[in-house]
């Protein structure tokens, strides 16, 4: 089964900041991710106020993401250095 992977416009616009190689990773983990069977076991779940949301890791980027089982999407909600991510 196939995931669906959405992103915010404000996480596009984000991407596009980014240098090209790092655009590249995470375009490709997005990929890899998309085709996997059960997201989850590629990433963690964060703790506290956001317990529903997983963390993804690129490199030194972060990918915080909402897992939605009815709809088979991954929405994308946030990307960043690991030093910002968390603030």
């Amino acid at each position: 089964m196939d995931w669906k992977i959405e992103i915010k416009k404000s996480v596009a616009k984000e991407i596009k900041k980014l240098k090209k190689e790092v655009q590249k990773r995470i375009v490709n983990f997005l990929k890899k991710l998309e085709k996997c069977k059960n997201p989850r076991s590629h990433g963690k779940l964060l703790r506290g106020k956001k317990s529903e949301l997983w963390r993804y890791r690129v490199g030194d980027y972060r990918i915080i993401c909402k897992i939605e089982d009815k709809n088979v999407t991954i929405l994308v909600l946030l990307i960043g250095h690991r030093k910002d991510i968390y603030r």
